[in-house]
């Protein structure tokens, strides 16, 4: 405002001045009190409140979005080939460990077993009718050597008997001789004792032939043991042979076996691959199981934020198919080397061009009594408290 020259201003009352600097205050102090104002001052310290706590976090607990739930997904593969009979449990069906859950076609495998059991019993009925002609020709033997060794010492004792008497004999002859020489006995006497003793000579013979022949039917009952050492190495061939057919035989019933498929597990069904009808090649894959109460969150950590981890440590989930739905868990195992070096195709560096990029380490987190059921694959988020 432009004051003419001509015109003094005059200072206003001091009343006057009171009563604006009273207006001013007062105009200030509605302002801070209109809602629009307080509102925006409201949301302003939320949003500095959120922040505080939100840095806070971000220094005591380590987040994770592109975590998933996973579990031992186990493919049942068959181990012999054949027609696919039966499956009774289909996709989704909760199963027991051993509970069947495929049947492949056994008849052949079966008939191959019978015809193993029928010759390994005709061995062992063979094997039977040896140990039993053993028997009897030992006892046979064994009477033959008694007697013939009986024959043996009745003959060598005859033997000697006869040669004390021919011994006899000739010492009768010699005397005789003498006392023929001397005229005191007649030629008769002489030719007695010449005949005696001509007699004794030819029994000791006779004796000593009948000594050589029972020994020889000794020797020849001693031959026999031979024979059953014989029959018992047939014997001990028959028996590794009933081993051997029992070893197949038992390779055998591993293949019947190996045709009905069971559960190694409690689980359940994932995927089946196959249709009863269909034929199943050996090491063909036939359907996919898991253990629903053996899953877990894998969650792949920054290699800079793994050095805050600690086995044990609290882990609030939040699971994309149950929102609101509160899931706690645990540090159970931090892996001992980086996603890259299970990656199938190699990141090499032949060109001298480096850019450094951040790996991750997969963490894995149990889940403590789940509310809810988790399946693998489904999507999480992971708070660890590195407190």
């Amino acid at each position: 405002m432009i004051i003419p020259l001509d015109q003094t201003v005059s200072p206003p009352a001091l009343g006057a001045a009171q009563s604006q600097v009273g207006w001013a205050h007062g105009h200030r102090r509605g302002f801070f009190l209109r809602p629009r104002v307080v509102a925006i001052g409201a949301v302003l310290l939320l949003a500095i409140a959120y922040g505080a706590y939100e840095t806070y976090l971000r220094f005591t607990h380590v987040y994770e979005y592109d975590a998933r739930v996973t579990a031992d997904v186990v493919t049942i593969s068959s181990r012999a080939e054949g027609w696919l009979v039966e499956m009774p449990a289909l996709e989704g069906t909760r199963v027991d460990a051993g509970q069947v859950v495929a049947r492949i076609d056994d008849r052949i495998a079966k008939l191959k077993v019978d015809a193993f059991k029928a010759q390994i019993e005709g061995i062992r009925s063979e094997r039977a009718r040896l140990k039993a002609e053993r028997t009897f020709s030992r006892e046979q033997i064994e009477a033959a050597m008694k007697t013939q060794a009986s024959g043996v010492t009745v003959r060598e004792q005859a033997r000697q008997a006869l040669k004390a008497d021919l011994d006899f004999a000739k010492l009768e002859l010699d005397r005789t001789k003498t006392l023929f020489a001397s005229r005191v006995v007649n030629e008769r006497q002489l030719q007695t004792a010449q005949a005696t003793v001509t007699k004794l000579q030819i029994q000791l013979l006779q004796m000593e032939a009948e000594h050589e022949q029972a020994e020889g039917s000794l020797n020849e009952a001693r031959a026999g043991q031979e024979r059953l050492h014989v029959i018992d190495a047939q014997i001990e061939a028959l028996t590794h042979q009933v081993a051997s057919l029992a070893a197949q035989m038992h390779q055998q019933q591993v293949d019947v076996d190996d045709r009905t498929i069971k559960s190694p597990v409690p689980a359940v069904i994932d995927r089946t691959f196959m249709l009863p009808g269909e034929y199943v090649a050996a090491g063909q894959r036939i359907l996919m199981l898991h253990n629903p109460d053996e899953v877990w969150v894998e969650a792949n950590i920054k290699e800079t934020q793994v050095g805050q981890l600690k086995l044990g440590q609290p882990v609030n989930v939040t699971v994309d198919a149950y929102p609101g739905v509160k899931f706690t868990g645990k540090v159970a195992r931090i892996g001992n080397a980086t996603t890259a070096r299970f990656a199938l195709l190699p990141t090499p560096n032949p060109s001298g061009n480096f850019t450094k990029i951040t790996q991750r380490v997969a963490v894995k987190i149990d889940i403590l009594n789940p509310p809810r059921p988790l399946k693998p694959g489904m999507m999480v988020e992971v708070e660890i408290d590195v407190r």
